[in-house]
Formats: C-alpha cells, sequence, structure tokens
C-alpha cells in the first residue's frame, strides 16, 4: 500500500508552493511563500522515487532522513513524519525556510537528475513542522533525570541553540550568554522576515526557555562577563559565537558617509521589524528608502540587503558582482526573486573608488578621509571586469578591463563582502585558545574540542563563514561531545 503512494514523479509534476507577486511581496516583509495544503503537501511527498542509494540524504550536512518522512507525509502520517524530521534536526522549519535546497538534498534529488524535477523537499520539510506546532506536537523537553554538571554556551545563534537543546534534554544544565538582546543570531537580526518570519525563531527560543535553558542576553563576553569568569562557573563551556566582522574594500574614501556594513543594515531593518526604535534607521543612515542602492557582494547577504532594499522603498537597487552569474555564491533561487522584486545585477563589475561631496570638518566623524574632511557617498566609480585564468579554488579569477570605468549616482551603499573572525584571544584575554592562520578557532573535526580541556567550539567561528545547517550539525555533534566528557569518558582520557 505505501509503494502505491510513492513513485508519482512520472505522472505528478514539481510544484513548488504559490509564490505570492513580487508587487505584493515587495510590500512588506512578510514570507513570500504560501503555506502548501496538506493535499498538496502529500501529492508532492509522493514524487519520491524511494532510491535505494538517497543523494538527498547523503548531502545534507544534517544526514537527514528525508525519503522516510517523504513517505509518511504522503501517507498523511504528519506525527510521525515530524518525529523523523526532528530525530536528526533540531530546527526543521528554519532549515526548510532558508537553506540552499537547490545545492544540498534537492539540487542532488535522483527524479531530478533523471528530468523530472526535483522533490519539494524544503517546503514539505518547513510544512510538516508548522503543522507540528499547529497541533501542539511540540512540546518543551522534560528530562528523565536532572543533571548537576553545567555547561556555558557563548552565542546564540543556530550552532548555540542546537546544543543548547540536545544538551538540556539529557538533564545538563545549561546557560547561553550572548551579546543581542534577542536569542537567535543571524537568525533572528541577520536574516531578513520575508525569508524567515520573526515569530518563528522567537518560539524555538521559548520552547528553550521553557525547557530549562537559561538566557543572559545583553551580555558582551570580555567586558560584562570575562572568558574566565565563565570558565569558572561552568564544567564545561562551548564556543559558538559566529563570524560578524566585515571585510573590507582598500579604495578611495571607502568609509564614506553613507557606505555601510550589511550587517549593521540587516539588524537595524530586523529590530525595526520587531518594533524597536532604531535611530541611524530613523534619521536614514541605515534607511534606503527614496535612495538609489548599491550592494556590493553576491553571497545570500548581499541578496538579503537588495530584498530589504527593495522593501524600504528605495528609487533603485543595484547589485554589483565582479564575476558572472554562474559563479555567483548566492542561491540562485534568491537571485531569481530579487530580480522579479526589480533588483538589477550589474554582473562582472567591482567598485574601485567612492567619490562624493563634502560636508564639513569632522574630526570625531566616522566618515572622513586622510585630511578630516567628511564625504558624503554621491558616485561610485565601477570597474567592469573579465574572467581569466582560474584561481586556487579553481575559479576563474577577475582581471580589470582599463579604460572601462564609468561613474553610478548612489546615496546608499552596502558592503556585503563576507564576514571574518573576531580577535577572539585578545578579546576576551584568553591564553592557549589556539586559531587558524585565518583567525578561527582550531576545534577537533569530531568532538569540536579546543585546544583548551573543557572548551568547544562550533560553527562560524571553526568554519568561517558557513550555512546554517552546518552550525545546527556542529552543535549536535559538540553535545553528544560535551555530554561524554562530563560523564567521565572524555574527561579521563584528557587527564
Amino acid at each position: 500500500m505505501a509503494t502505491q503512494k510513492m513513485l508519482k514523479f512520472v505522472s505528478t509534476p514539481r510544484e513548488m508552493p504559490e509564490k505570492r507577486s513580487a508587487s505584493e511581496r515587495a510590500e512588506d516583509f512578510h514570507e513570500i511563500y504560501r503555506e502548501f495544503a496538506a493535499v498538496k503537501a502529500a501529492e508532492q511527498a509522493s514524487r519520491c522515487s524511494q532510491c535505494g542509494v538517497p543523494y538527498c540524504q547523503s548531502h545534507c550536512p544534517l544526514h537527514n532522513n528525508i525519503p522516510d518522512w517523504l513517505r509518511l507525509t504522503a501517507e498523511g502520517r504528519l506525527e510521525e513524519a515530524y518525529r523523523v524530521s526532528q530525530a536528526t534536526n533540531t530546527f526543521p522549519e528554519i532549515c526548510g525556510r532558508i537553506c540552499p535546497q537547490d545545492r544540498l538534498c534537492e539540487g542532488n534529488c535522483v527524479i531530478e537528475q533523471s528530468g523530472h524535477g526535483t522533490v519539494t523537499i524544503g517546503s514539505i520539510e518547513k510544512y510538516i513542522t508548522d503543522t507540528a506546532w499547529e497541533n501542539g506536537w511540540i512540546q518543551p523537553s522534560a528530562p528523565l533525570q536532572e543533571r548537576a554538571e553545567s555547561i556555558g554556551i557563548i552565542g546564540a545563534g543556530p550552532g548555540g541553540l542546537a546544543a543548547a537543546d540536545l544538551l538540556r534534554r539529557q538533564g545538563f544544565q545549561v546557560t547561553i550568554y550572548d551579546r543581542y538582546d534577542r536569542a537567535g543570531g543571524l537568525l533572528t537580526y541577520g536574516i531578513p522576515g520575508f525569508k524567515l518570519e520573526k515569530d518563528v525563531v522567537m518560539r524555538r527560543n521559548k520552547l528553550l526557555e521553557d525547557s530549562g535553558v537559561k538566557f543572559v542576553l545583553n551580555c558582551n563576553v570580555g567586558e560584562d562577563l570575562s572568558f574566565k569568569e565563565i570558565r569558572e562557573q561552568h564544567d564545561a563551556v562551548l564556543i559558538a559565537t559566529g563570524v560578524y566582522k566585515t571585510r573590507d574594500l582598500d579604495i578611495d574614501n571607502a568609509n564614506a558617509g553613507g557606505v555601510v556594513r550589511a550587517i549593521d543594515y540587516l539588524t537595524a531593518s530586523n529590530k525595526v521589524d520587531f518594533g524597536d526604535t532604531v535611530p541611524d534607521f530613523e534619521d536614514g543612515e541605515l534607511n534606503a528608502a527614496g535612495k538609489r542602492v548599491i550592494v556590493i557582494g553576491g553571497g545570500d547577504t548581499a541578496m538579503d540587503c537588495v530584498r530589504t532594499a527593495i522593501r524600504q522603498g528605495a528609487e533603485s537597487v543595484k547589485c554589483l558582482y565582479r564575476r558572472d552569474r554562474a559563479n555567483m555564491p548566492g542561491s540562485q533561487r534568491e537571485v531569481q526573486n530579487a530580480e522579479e522584486e526589480g533588483v538589477d545585477f550589474v554582473w562582472m563589475s567591482a567598485p574601485g573608488s567612492f567619490s562624493g561631496h563634502v560636508t564639513g570638518i569632522a574630526a570625531e566623524a566616522q566618515e572622513v578621509d586622510v585630511d578630516g574632511v567628511s564625504v558624503r557617498i554621491a558616485n561610485v566609480r565601477i570597474q567592469k571586469m573579465r574572467l581569466g585564468a582560474p584561481d586556487v579554488s579553481g575559479r576563474q579569477s577577475p582581471e580589470l578591463i582599463e579604460g572601462a570605468d564609468y561613474d553610478e549616482p548612489a546615496e546608499l551603499v552596502i558592503k556585503a563582502l563576507g564576514f571574518e573572525p573576531e580577535d577572539l584571544p585578545k578579546l576576551w584575554g584568553v591564553d592557549g585558545l589556539e586559531v587558524t592562520r585565518w583567525g578561527t578557532i582550531k576545534a577537533d573535526f569530531q568532538t569540536h574540542q579546543t585546544s583548551l580541556p573543557g572548551v568547544y567550539a562550533v560553527g562560524d567561528i571553526v568554519r568561517g563563514a558557513s550555512l546554517v545547517v552546518w552550525a545546527i550539525r556542529d552543535g549536535r555533534e559538540a553535545a553528544e561531545a560535551i555530554a561524554n566528557y562530563l560523564s567521565g569518558s572524555a574527561r579521563v582520557a584528557a587527564e
């Protein structure tokens, strides 16, 4: 009977949930896809071929049991589907919304490779878990037995939250420290609401809190509380800070007024979405309304910025990327969404310099050049590029085309050039915490233990800027290693 419900990919075409029109969705920060109905979710799940070697599962960083929960969904057994999904993924409804499925599970679907169109895995994953929330199947964890050992987690992003969830289920006492006023890290303040509505993150935070996880927010480690104090208060420590230091440009007037960092711009927009008062947004510094906007970069953060600017009412939005569309690191699905909403992509282009009008002598201002004169952005000198020989990564390197420069007017320039790790040993005054030559923390690939006994590290602060799903995997693996350490087996070996 079960088999009859599957293998429908030959007769049933691939279908995504309905996408709101570009004109409608550009007016708000709500998610752009409408919900699957139960019948439609079951129909699309039934397209799975239940192949013997599920590439969707092997290419998922969490190795989710995708064929199993697709079959259960097709059979209408949604609570069981959720249980199978939750067994390997702490936040399936978040991954269903923001994972680049086109590069992971869906991009490696067997029926996609045979020309039938991939199973809409991400949309079904989202539907299963949203249904679980609606039906009350998701409840705070109640460990069978409380344990005395405590873990301090620095960073309330996906890696830290995933570890906290698994450790708390085993009865450990867990405290999360975070610099922001809300938990979630980039899930809360980095990713816009049109990709991930914030109540989805907030209900997970509340679930963890109701499960007994303690949150210490507005806490800057190294300032409000030292790393040494955290180590003294806990039996183990997990570092999950992410990477927040923005890569910069080595060009003229790189810090002109109106040139802002992507993280500042997106955080301000998300805070406004929460109803917070943000002075830099209200005075226009981090608000694209009525402005000609240029975003520099080609990753997912750049896509978040261009689509946010559209929703804020920008006069025009252009995205500069130094390679072509095929070599862009961001999700092609996001590029398509941005184009539909009115973003203009300027391929094979890079900023050469910023120029503007002088607004006065301002020695204290951030936006000053070497002569102490404050410059407000008015133009971006754009350099045209071509693709030359491959670099060490195998991608073709962009080369400057001499004499093809031109000026593009702009009142707001957003730098979305990627993120680098902060110098944590220096910031926190920690001796013996080893880092790589890139500044990321050195940690064992399996246990995630650092050079300090009882101290672990996960997510972007180890990997460099990466995907949420990888941070979740790291957090889950580290939780298992920490549990083993605190249970004595690893601790004895370390001593």
